[in-house]
C-alpha cells in the first residue's frame, strides 16, 4: 500500500511565462536621452528679450525719436520737451484706462465721451448750479464710473464684442452729451469765478527752463498706482488671467464677468479722474473737446507695447508711447513738416507697433 501524497508534493510548481517584450529588454539600448542646449541666434535672444520687457520697445522708440528730432529747432530744450509732456498728459491719462481694457483683450471706443460728460457734469454742476467743487467732482467721477460699468455689464451679461459694445455706446454717450449741454461750453471766466478748484490740476511750476502743470505729475502717480494694481495684486493677476485665456482662467475658480466688469468700471473711473485734469489743462470745457483722443489712447497702447489680443500689457509703456506721439509731432511740426506727414508718422507707427507684436506672439508659439 502506497503513501499518499503530502499537499507539497500533489501542488504543481506554477510555470513562468516570458513574453517577447521582456525577452528583448536585455538587448535594448542603455543609453541615456540628453538634451543638448540649442545655441540661440542673436535675434531669437533678442526677439525673447523684448517679449520679456515689452517696455523696452517703447523706451528705445523715444530715445531713438528724440535724438533723431534734435536737429530740429529748439527741440532740445527743456521748455519744448516739457511742453511735449503737457500736451500728452490727457492722451497718457486716457491710455492707461485704455490698456487695462485691451489686456483683457477688449477695446474701449467710447472713452472720450466719457472723459466730456464727466467733465461737462462736474463743470455745470459746480457753475450753473453752485454746488461746491468738493461734491460736483465725485458726481463727475461716480458717472464716468458708471459709464464704464455699462460698458462691462454689455460685455459681459449681453455677451456682445467689446467694440460692438463701445461702438453703440460712444454715440449714445455722444448724444447724451448734448442732450446735457445743450453744445454749450463752459467759459474759463465762469471757472475762475465758481469753481477756481476744477483748474488746480493746470497749475504749474518751473524748473531750469522746463514748466510742468500738476496734471503730468498726477499721470505719474495715477500709472504707478494700477501698475501696482496690476502686478502686485490678485485683481491684477486674474485681470492678466482672463486676457491669457478666459477658458483656463475659467477653470481656475476666477469670476469672469466680475472681473471684466470691475476692469470697465475701473477705467471709467480713471478716464472721470482725468476729466478733472482735462479742465485745468484747457482752462474751459466744450462738449466738442477730445475727439480725437479715442484713437490717440489706442495708438498710445499699441506702440507702448500692449499686445491688441490680450494677455501681454504695459502702462509705463502706454505712457511712454503717449510721448511718443507727441514727440514726432512736435519735432515734425518744428522740422517744418506739414500736418498731414505728421498723421502719416503716427500711422506708420501704429503698423510697426502691431508688426512688432506679431513677431513677438509667433515666439512664443
Amino acid at each position: 500500500m502506497s503513501a499518499k501524497p503530502t499537499a507539497a508534493e500533489g501542488k504543481a510548481e506554477p510555470t513562468k511565462t516570458i513574453s517577447d517584450f521582456e525577452a528583448k529588454l536585455d538587448q535594448a539600448d542603455k543609453v541615456v536621452a540628453s538634451f543638448a542646449e540649442d545655441d540661440l541666434t542673436l535675434l531669437s535672444r533678442m526677439r525673447g528679450f523684448l517679449r520679456n520687457y515689452p517696455t523696452a520697445i517703447p523706451a528705445i522708440i523715444l530715445l531713438a525719436s528724440i535724438l533723431g528730432f534734435g536737429f530740429a529747432h529748439n527741440f532740445l530744450t527743456p521748455s519744448t520737451l516739457s511742453l511735449i509732456l503737457k500736451q500728452v498728459t490727457m492722451t497718457g491719462i486716457v491710455a492707461v484706462a485704455q490698456t487695462i481694457i485691451i489686456l483683457t483683450a477688449g477695446i474701449d471706443l467710447s472713452v472720450g465721451a466719457i472723459l466730456v460728460i464727466s467733465a461737462m457734469v462736474m463743470g455745470r454742476l459746480a457753475v450753473l448750479y453752485g454746488i461746491p467743487v468738493f461734491i460736483a467732482i465725485p458726481c463727475g467721477m461716480a458717472i464716468g464710473t458708471l459709464m464704464g460699468a455699462l460698458n462691462g455689464v454689455l460685455v459681459t451679461k449681453a455677451r456682445i464684442p467689446p467694440f460692438i459694445v463701445t461702438l453703440g455706446t460712444v454715440y449714445i454717450f455722444n448724444a447724451l452729451k448734448l442732450w446735457y449741454t445743450g453744445s454749450e461750453s463752459i467759459r474759463p471766466v465762469d471757472l475762475e469765478e465758481k469753481a477756481s478748484g476744477l483748474l488746480w490740476f493746470g497749475n504749474s511750476i518751473s524748473a531750469g527752463g522746463a514748466t510742468f502743470i500738476y496734471g503730468s505729475f498726477a499721470l505719474v502717480l495715477l500709472a504707478v498706482v494700477v501698475w501696482y494694481m496690476l502686478n502686485r495684486t490678485a485683481w491684477g493677476r486674474h485681470v492678466y488671467a482672463i486676457g491669457d485665456d478666459p477658458d483656463a482662467a475659467k477653470l481656475s475658480g476666477i469670476q469672469i464677468d466680475r472681473t471684466l466688469i470691475s476692469v470697465y468700471a475701473l477705467a471709467g473711473l480713471i478716464i472721470a479722474f482725468g476729466s478733472w485734469i482735462a479742465i485745468g489743462r484747457v482752462g474751459s470745457m466744450s462738449p466738442n473737446n477730445f475727439e480725437s483722443i479715442n484713437l490717440d489712447s489706442i495708438t498710445a497702447v499699441v506702440i507702448g507695447g500692449t499686445s491688441l489680443f490680450g494677455g501681454r500689457a504695459s502702462i509705463v509703456g502706454s505712457v511712454l508711447g503717449a510721448i511718443i506721439v507727441g514727440v514726432f509731432n512736435t519735432g515734425l511740426s518744428l522740422a517744418g513738416v506739414d500736418s498731414y506727414w505728421q498723421l502719416f508718422a503716427s500711422g506708420c507707427l501704429v503698423i510697426v507697433a502691431v508688426a512688432i507684436d506679431q513677431w513677438l506672439r509667433r515666439a512664443s508659439q
